[in-house]
């Protein structure tokens, strides 16, 4: 399926690895010139014919840098970034610098790229972003409770931008992933461990508590998270704005 990303400018947050690099690679197989933002530029990304960029994103002034080095040019921005702590501890000992740092990254730093790019894409006369949110924006957990508050904000955000730039061609769309297998959860100092070393047990039976209630039996890849948002992201669905797809494996049970 052409979905007329050839040769548009995609400009995408945390994009080094999970999630994100897969995006980046989504899009660069569509052909896309891609400007792939990052704190650090990962072996995997550095290999890919895109324009990485280090930049600190949680610094009030990184998304606006990003946004500089497409030029006079952008046709989609991904907001992906974002952290995911586990509370363990319970929300009692989540302190305020935790709560900041959590906002700063999930909502502010889509923000601030939001501002930056809005002009450029205004100027070119129209475009695309999609927002990596969460299942937990509406599916609010007190293991993540900083993180499922700042999706909820993140969700929220897109939808008021759906509403006042629709009108002049720029549609606003969120993707809502449940576990996807990065990382996040299942690496090193991922939510799987996290919560496995707080409950005493393996950080394969957190794993095996996720799968199951999920009635596909299984995290999502990365790619597919990254074959939505690509597809969100093209020519082929001009009337779709202001919406939030869940991707989660049924884990969320809808009508």
């Amino acid at each position: 399926m052409e979905l007329g990303l050839r040769g548009k400018c995609v400009v995408v947050t945390g994009a080094s690895r999970g999630i994100g690099l897969a995006i980046v690679r989504g899009f660069v197989a569509e052909g896309a010139t891609v400007v792939a933002g990052a704190r650090r530029v990962t072996p995997e990304l550095a290999k890919l014919d895109v324009t990485a960029v280090a930049v600190d994103l949680a610094d009030p002034a990184g998304p606006a840098r990003l946004m500089a080095a497409a030029g006079d040019r952008i046709d989609v921005l991904v907001n992906n970034v974002g952290i995911a702590p586990p509370r363990p501890q319970g929300f009692l000992e989540v302190t305020d610098d935790m709560w900041a740092d959590t906002w700063n990254l999930n909502v502010m730093a889509a923000v601030r790229a939001t501002r930056a790019a809005l002009p450029v894409m205004l100027a070119g006369g129209g475009g695309a972003i999609v927002n990596t949110g969460s299942v937990n924006a509406r599916l609010a957990d007190p293991l993540v409770i900083d993180y499922s508050a700042a999706k909820a904000a993140l969700t929220n955000f897109a939808k008021s931008l759906s509403k006042e730039f629709g009108p002049r061609g720029i549609r606003v769309n969120t993707v809502a992933p449940g576990p996807v297998a990065t990382d996040l959860w299942l690496g090193s100092g991922g939510v799987a461990e996290t919560v496995g070393a707080a409950q005493g047990i393996d950080p394969s039976d957190v794993e095996a508590g996720a799968k199951a209630a999920m009635v596909t039996g299984r995290f999502t890849r990365p790619e597919e998270v990254a074959d939505l948002v690509v597809m969100l992201a093209g020519g082929n669905l001009g009337n779709l704005t202001g919406a939030e797809i869940t991707i989660d494996g049924g884990m969320i049970t809808t009508l």
